[in-house]
């Protein structure tokens, strides 16, 4: 925790902030890129994601007050990324959000970068057709083993509605990938 508050102290002040920024993009690229790929599915369309999202933090990190871990605050913002670059395509193809997670769904058996088999894309699938805010719950949960506590910091809701989402979430799923 100390190594954390020195890392916000340096990136705040302006001698140290471009080495610290270095840091912490070598600290969380991994992390976040997987979030935000568990999201908006896609590895070009997740660079570009991520990519705003340090520039984000980057530019705000003036503002972070520490009422959070860092780690929060910043997945915070790959999260309203995310989201806001399904919105923007969905809008930009005349669209639903459905049907843009649809489409990034079907393109990923094509992509390069998707290491899953059939049972992978499938879940995938499945995942596709919960509402927002348990997709984001189930992938936090299931894909990254976040606990509830920090989801809470990250989404900003209470820890028994996240566990009720995640409840569902897997209900739906079981249901999806058990029919014919």
């Amino acid at each position: 925790m100390t190594d954390e508050i020195q890392l916000i102290e340096q990136l705040k002040s302006d001698t140290h902030k471009e080495s610290a920024f270095r840091e912490l993009i070598t600290l969380y690229k991994e992390r976040l890129y997987w979030h935000i790929r568990n999201i908006v599915k896609s590895h070009d369309d997740t660079d570009d994601v991520l990519q705003n999202t340090f520039i984000k933090i980057y530019k705000n990190i003036g503002n972070f007050k520490g009422d959070s871990k860092l780690f929060s605050w910043m997945y915070r913002i790959a999260t309203n990324e995310s989201i806001t670059f399904i919105n923007k395509n969905a809008k930009r193809l005349q669209t639903s959000n459905q049907e843009v997670q649809d489409l990034a769904i079907n393109n990923l058996a094509s992509d390069v970068y998707f290491e899953g088999d059939a049972i992978q894309l499938k879940l995938q699938q499945a995942i596709a057709t919960l509402p927002e805010k348990q997709q984001l719950v189930f992938n936090m949960k299931y894909f990254e083993d976040i606990k509830y506590k920090d989801m809470s910091e990250i989404l900003e809701t209470s820890e028994g509605a996240l566990k009720a989402s995640y409840h569902l979430a897997v209900k739906k799923i079981e249901a999806f990938l058990t029919e014919d």
